[in-house]
């Protein structure tokens, strides 16, 4: 009789425990179904069942449904861009995808081995901080609209110096202008590009040099210029030569010999002009700052583009202040400089240090001049029958 009971106890725990003892993945609940644990179910439809299968990483969607308020992009296993592979949890991937949960994009042919692979927040807008952080006080902030699921997702090439396409493939060509492009009026001078560079220095104070000079006076910095083929160069090391006397012929030739001395000629023919002023306490009360800022120095340096090699519109210059003593090239001493938002009702002026364009430029600038076509294995161009140069801008014969 007690063998007959335990036989009949066993049987009844038998039938009564989960399915497959939850496979050693979860525990046996209320009702006899498996609570999983994390990671673990089975199925499509995500159920616990016996909790033998693995469960994929979830990613927010490439492309889904929308739910009843209308939103895309929820989470979804290997976020709707691979096949969940259930036996290791991993997902495969469909051609373009990658990473956990297929949670980014590849790019394309891999660069081609001349750029990197960058998310979309990554790629910065054109060349410098001041384009669009707002290059003066009077410029609002230039903004764009971004939706925020492709942030960390959605990837592109951002291509090496003289590498251009999506996908880094192709040589880029010089660019020039078209020597047949000419004004309309040839009796008015055609503009040249001009940028202008403004710095702010913080007052004098017994911190730093006292006196009439700027706190800048004799402090190294340096320039940096960007290339239509997005080659950067930075100059040796300029000396702010802040003076009493309205002459800056000194800085002047300074920056124009610096830009013309680098490599390959990229810039073959720039001027600088800078003019300097130097505001009295009295003066900065009447700007709308206070007697505790002793002296305030503004100078501004006008760069003129004359080259043939930078006709056009160019990028902007990027000023290099930083102080770097050490290990460092160019070796900069760096400048004090400021850059204030003035308030209403506030007791300091406003101030900008930075960089815009301030004419625009009459002449053109194409891929080999519009005169000739681009080898794009080679970065050559091949100049069109009378037309010669790196750019195909030199005419060698008259029609």
């Amino acid at each position: 009789m007690i063998a007959i009971l335990l036989i009949i106890a066993f049987v009844g725990s038998v039938s009564a425990a989960c399915d497959n003892q939850c496979s050693g993945h979860g525990y046996c609940s209320t009702d006899d179904v498996c609570k999983c644990y994390d990671n673990w179910g089975m199925g499509l439809s995500y159920d616990s069942g016996d909790c033998s299968e693995r469960i994929c990483p979830f990613e927010i969607s490439w492309v889904d449904s929308p739910n009843a308020q209308g939103r895309f992009h929820k989470y979804l296993e290997c976020a709707g861009r691979g096949i969940c592979d259930r036996s290791a949890g991993e997902c495969a991937c469909f051609d373009g995808y990658e990473g956990k949960g297929c949670q980014r994009s590849t790019c394309p042919n891999d660069c081609s081995g001349h750029g990197t692979c960058e998310y979309i927040e990554d790629i910065s807008y054109s060349t410098s901080w001041a384009e669009y952080s707002g290059s003066s006080i009077q410029e609002a902030s230039k903004s764009f609209a971004f939706r925020n699921w492709d942030n960390h997702k959605t990837r592109g090439c951002v291509c090496d110096a003289t590498y251009g396409d999506v996908d880094c493939s192709k040589r880029v060509c010089p660019y020039g202008t078209d020597v047949l492009d000419v004004s309309d009026n040839l009796l008015l001078a055609q503009n040249y590009h001009k940028q202008s560079i403004t710095f702010w220095a913080p007052a004098n104070t017994a911190d730093n040099r006292p006196g009439s000079k700027s706190v800048n006076d004799g402090r190294t910095f340096a320039l940096t210029f960007k290339s239509k083929l997005n080659e950067t160069f930075t100059t040796l090391p300029i000396v702010m030569d802040w003076v009493d006397s309205p002459s800056l012929s000194d800085m002047e030739h300074d920056i124009q010999l610096a830009l013309l001395s680098l490599p390959n000629r990229v810039i073959d023919g720039v001027t600088a002009v800078c003019a300097q002023t130097l505001f009295s306490a009295g003066a900065i009360t009447a700007l709308g700052g206070n007697l505790d800022t002793l002296k305030d120095d503004k100078m501004v340096c006008t760069i003129t583009f004359t080259g043939n090699a930078v006709q056009g519109r160019q990028n902007l210059l990027t000023v290099e202040a930083y102080e770097c003593h050490h290990g460092c090239t160019p070796k900069l001493s760096g400048l004090f400089l400021e850059t204030i938002v003035a308030a209403v009702g506030a007791a300091v002026g406003p101030r900008a240090s930075g960089i815009k364009e301030i004419q625009t430029s009459d002449y053109n600038s194409f891929e080999c001049g519009r005169r000739g076509k681009c080898d794009y294995s080679t970065g050559l161009c091949q100049c069109f029958l009378g037309y010669t140069g790196d750019n195909c801008n030199t005419l060698t014969t008259l029609v």
